[in-house]
């Protein structure tokens, strides 16, 4: 039975399909648009997204069944008659709402929505901006006066469109800041915190099951998963026992670990506790996720600024790392994730000489994204120890110097899967009902073992988050 895995993420939808005997072939991939209409602020548009879902559907043949991974957090606002979107796709990035953040921190609220939602006050998470919808989308006003306003995150938006299907699961519905962590369900006070109408909500169900069929090439095709994309990678890394781990070097850099069958609150340490999956007919799986808002993207920005020219100058430096050179970049592009949560950092240079060159500044960012993940895997074991041996994935594990210096600082073994989208194989293995108990370490992998002891480097890096701290307004 052939599966198509959609991997429809922040900056491109792709198809791919996997055999019986789990083999893939990639078989589309599309970009789409990214708008910045104002500082601060990230958009898609929610129409070029369902082409491209559409397009990447009817791109293969012979398909059993699909799985499709979402954005996580980026949401929308769309008609429940015509389907069509009324706003923008506001995309987890997104920071305009942070004055209502601090308006409900100067509140107290944080502890409220800790213990409800497990998750802290930021504008990450979806509550705020579908909240912003409705107040500012003349529109969503209307639709919400006539009982037709329907509001959710893109995974949502895609089911009701193009299934009819009105439903998001679980693990996509516990990155919202409205989900109960503890019942599984929309939260009534949580809604009316934010200022989110309950019954504009989809349906919350688990994982695996039926979603509906999407018409291509004059057939019918099950969706039997859906997922948040960073949950989908967890599962493709086959993680299923409490300790077992994984990141992902993306847009962003994205560690989870399991933890069982109940959430673990962590305010201390800025951890998320979050739903895993939850699997037709079984109890929830949970897991802590902590987030570092900038990986890939720095990379692409340094890139936009023409410090280097093609990824193999990445691979190389010298002997020395830019932190023995005193040299350290603090990846707070668009603010700092977990541990901190601080919307209001910038990202920063610290060390700059007349001798530094680009390939300096180069090495130093790689070098910023590995002491970011390692304070999050830091934090993540001091509540829930996680095992020696760290799985990663993502665009940038193929850079060889950052999976080293990765193995370093943390003295992990770190393990790369010869498997080229952990995410597409984690949403088609939920689809096709596969178990998840196949240990990677015995499929091809490249291993790196820690080769010079860096984790003394993390105490003063964290001196020089400390600077990056609370710099814009």
């Amino acid at each position: 039975m052939a599966i198509l895995a959609i991997d429809q993420s922040t900056t491109s939808t792709s198809a791919l399909v996997f055999d019986d005997s789990g083999n893939s072939n990639i078989v589309k991939t599309i970009e789409h648009q990214q708008f910045y209409p104002q500082p601060g602020r990230v958009e898609h548009d929610a129409d070029e997204l369902i082409q491209n879902i559409q397009a990447c559907i009817d791109s293969c043949e012979n398909i059993s069944a699909i799985g499709i991974d979402n954005q996580g957090e980026s949401c929308l606002a769309w008609d429940a008659d015509s389907k069509q979107a009324i706003s923008p796709v506001i995309v987890w990035q997104d920071n305009r709402t942070h004055a209502v953040i601090d308006q409900l921190k100067s509140q107290n609220q944080q502890k409220f929505v800790l213990d409800r939602a497990g998750l802290p006050l930021d504008s990450y998470f979806s509550a705020t901006k579908l909240a912003w919808i409705v107040e500012h989308v003349p529109k969503a006003r209307e639709l919400q006066q006539r009982g037709k306003l329907r509001l959710g995150t893109t995974d949502a938006f895609f089911l009701d469109r193009l299934t009819g299907h009105f439903v998001t699961d679980i693990s996509t519905a516990s990155r919202t800041s409205l989900m109960n962590l503890h019942s599984g369900d929309w939260d009534k006070e949580l809604c009316q915190l934010f200022g989110v109408p309950l019954e504009t909500l989809p349906k919350i169900v688990p994982t695996t099951g039926n979603f509906g069929s999407i018409s291509s090439r004059g057939r019918k095709i099950p969706v039997l998963a859906s997922i948040v994309d960073q949950q989908a990678a967890l599962y493709g890394h086959n993680c299923s026992q409490p300790g077992d781990t994984k990141i992902t070097f993306g847009t962003g850099a994205f560690a989870l670990t399991i933890t069982g069958d109940e959430p673990y609150q962590s305010v201390e340490q800025g951890l998320l506790p979050t739903v895993a999956w939850q699997l037709e007919g079984n109890k929830p799986v949970y897991a802590l996720d902590g987030g570092v808002f900038s990986a890939g993207s720095a990379i692409n920005w340094a890139k936009s600024l023409g410090l280097f020219e093609n990824y193999a100058q990445l691979e190389k430096f010298g002997a020395s790392s830019a932190f023995e050179k005193d040299l350290v970049f603090v990846p707070a592009l668009t603010g700092l994730g977990c541990p901190y949560w601080d919307r209001t950092a910038g990202g920063t240079w610290l060390g700059l000489g007349l001798d530094t060159r680009p390939a300096d500044l180069m090495q130093s960012i790689l070098e910023g994204i590995v002491f970011r993940a390692a304070e999050v895997i830091a934090a993540m074991d001091k509540i829930s120890p996680i095992k020696e041996v760290i799985s990663i994935d993502g665009g940038l594990s193929a850079n060889t110097y950052l999976c080293q210096f990765l193995a370093d600082v943390l003295q992990r073994q770190i393990i790369v899967p010869s498997s080229a989208d952990l995410t597409a194989l984690g949403v088609a293995k939920l689809a096709a009902g596969k178990d998840n108990k196949k240990n990677l370490r015995g499929e091809e992998t490249r291993h790196y073992s820690p080769k010079t002891n860096r984790r003394s480097y993390l105490s003063k890096f964290e001196k020089a988050v400390t600077r990056s701290s609370q710099w814009r307004s």
